[in-house]
């Protein structure tokens, strides 16, 4: 996958023209898109068809393409051959235009077609069609209606599956393509029931929330170039699952979600999924958990890391003792949310490679750091604070001297989580100097707030703040990016003690073994069903009892209870009178 970078983000919101709109979460409502037919379009687009071995399916869906309203002199086609033998070419039926590559040699897979034909596109916006799609006459305008409304737009067509059976041929789909009537060719399509129903209630994504990219499918979705080069890409290392791991990498970008009921097309037959859904998941979910950390279900194992962290966690040495780094580090690994990696940043340039003094060494602080944790896998070192920490969806910054509570940062992103909320500052301390806090950061929300601003991704986002801002968090509350940020997604102000943040000095150690509590966890669950049994027979004995009450002595039931109780009777009872 390529970088991201600035300029990328710069492209981005200078589109053509395109108004930098404010879309709060991803609530697309307020914008209006014109009529079809009844606006005049600016922006290029490349259509991108990734394709293998499926020439008669590739010459319908270019017969499709041949007609379409968008204008000809806007659009290209750019077929990316997956290393079809014998090699795909370019039909009679086809758009003006129309251009083929081949993946590289040695290359293979979706991944790496998509990634190829989207190199090789030319246009401001990228939509991508499957080789065995069949578009509307207005598909390609339905898109791109919201691409000159809305610079960060990713759009979906509204994709119907076609039943199996015997399929039109490449001239047939022009004529009704063409005369409007597409949808005659294909009686008993129906929408994919899940993604119809996540549609419904959603209020068609509007209401989603973070989980919008969940329908990002490669079937026919649009997005604009740079938008898709600052998430990174597609990555090639995928030929399953590659389009929701993109989703993702869109959505922490700053992207909204938008499916479009016109942008109609129809798939020829049933999609791999609809065939054998269980042998999808069982592969792909051996795969996106690396990749996706807000797939939390897959991620219950209690101990091992991932490649993409849920939580990028930020901690500044600023001339910090080893003692208060230490703490700060050791607490943000040893919470109940492990799914974190954490970046001090310090000088570690100036820690001279040669000899030097163990015990009266300048910087000993910062050697003794760099000595505990140059081989944990979880930590990095960095001069400076990170530009972002895409694609881990939230990152935490706070300065050395300060220790995260067993739950601080669980609670703080369920905080963050079921409110929506793009920034959490947590008040660490005031000095005459201003407020020093840490800082929970949604990476969409600020990359959604670079987008509107023209800043870059993190903004300043320095941890002092000053001190005359109050909780008024709709004022200015230190930078473009944070206002942005509190009215795109909102933002909050809370206390250390809250969340259980304390001072180095104050924290209590780290200790104990999370495994060794399970453990005794399961000797407890188990001693619990074992007295649970016990209850539960005596309470059935002493039904029995009451039961036996109400017959003739002679006729009850002897159990245990009542051979026991005569006995101790008898034992106990008092001696009437004298013997003998």
């Amino acid at each position: 996958m390529s970088g991201a970078g600035h300029s990328d983000l710069a492209d981005l919101a200078d589109l053509a023209g395109v108004p930098r709109a404010r879309v709060r979460q991803n609530d697309y409502g307020p914008l209006l898109p014109p009529d079809l037919g009844r606006w005049e379009p600016r922006l290029r687009v490349s259509v991108v068809i990734p394709a293998y071995d499926c020439q008669d399916a590739l010459d319908r869906t270019l017969a499709s393409l041949a007609t379409q309203t968008y204008p000809a002199h806007l659009t290209e086609v750019v077929v990316a051959d997956d290393g079809s033998d014998p090699p795909l070419r370019v039909p009679e039926i086809t758009p003006a235009g129309t251009r083929l590559v081949r993946v590289p040699e040695g290359r293979w897979g979706r991944g790496w077609a998509r990634q190829t034909g989207a190199e090789a596109a030319a246009g401001d916006i990228l939509h991508w069609v499957d080789s065995d799609m069949i578009l509307d006459r207005e598909h390609v305008e339905a898109h791109m209606r919201w691409h000159h409304l809305l610079p960060y737009a990713v759009v979906m067509g509204d994709v119907r599956f076609a039943p199996d059976g015997t399929w039109p041929r490449a001239g047939e789909v022009l004529s009704a393509v063409q005369a409007g009537d597409a949808e005659r060719l294909f009686d008993g399509s129906a929408p994919h029931e899940w993604r119809a129903g996540v549609l419904k209630e959603t209020r068609w994504l509007r209401d989603a929330g973070a989980g919008a990219y969940r329908l990002h499918s490669g079937a026919s979705t649009s997005v604009p170039v740079a938008l898709l080069r600052s998430a990174g890409g597609v990555n090639t290392a995928l030929n399953m699952g590659e389009d929701t791991d993109l989703g993702f990498r869109l959505a922490q970008a700053g992207a909204v979600f938008i499916p479009d009921p016109q942008a109609r097309g129809w798939h020829l037959g049933p999609s791999t999924v609809m065939l054998r859904e269980k042998e999808v998941h069982r592969h792909n979910w051996s795969v996106l958990p690396d990749l996706i950390p807000d797939l939390r279900w897959l991620r219950t194992h209690p101990r091992r890391t991932w490649l993409v962290p849920y939580v990028h966690v930020v901690v500044d040495v600023g001339g910090a003792r080893y003692e208060d780094v230490r703490a700060s580090v050791d607490s943000a690994l040893a919470g109940t949310l492990i799914d974190v990696a954490v970046t001090v940043v310090g000088p570690w340039a100036r820690l001279p490679a040669g000899r030097h003094p163990s015990l009266d060494e300048p910087l000993l602080d910062l050697r003794l750091v760099h000595n505990l944790y140059v081989h944990e896998p979880r930590v990095l070192f960095a001069e400076e604070a990170p530009s972002g920490s895409a694609p881990a969806p939230f990152r935490l910054t706070f300065p050395a001297g300060w220790a995260l509570g067993a739950d601080s940062l669980a609670e703080l992103v369920k905080l963050a989580e079921s409110e929506g909320y793009g920034l959490l500052s947590v008040v660490l301390d005031e000095e005459a100097t201003g407020v020093r806090a840490a800082r929970l950061e949604r990476t969409a929300a600020f990359a959604r707030a670079a987008l509107v601003t023209g800043g870059a991704p993190d903004g300043d986002l320095g941890s002092d703040i000053d001190s005359d801002i109050g909780s008024d968090i709709g004022s200015d509350i230190g930078s473009d990016i944070d206002g942005a940020v509190h009215e795109l997604f909102g933002s909050l102000w809370v206390s250390a003690a809250e969340f259980g943040m304390t001072t180095a000095g104050e924290a209590e150690p780290v200790a104990g073994d999370p495994a060794k509590w399970r453990a005794e966890s399961t000797r407890w669950k188990r001693e619990a069903e074992r007295l649970r049994g016990e209850v539960e027979s005596l309470r059935a004995e002493t039904e029995r009892l009451r039961t036996e009450a109400g017959h003739p002595r002679d006729e009850r039931r002897r159990g245990p209870l009542g051979r026991i109780i005569p006995a101790a009777g008898r034992q106990t009872a008092p001696r009437r009178g004298k013997s003998g």
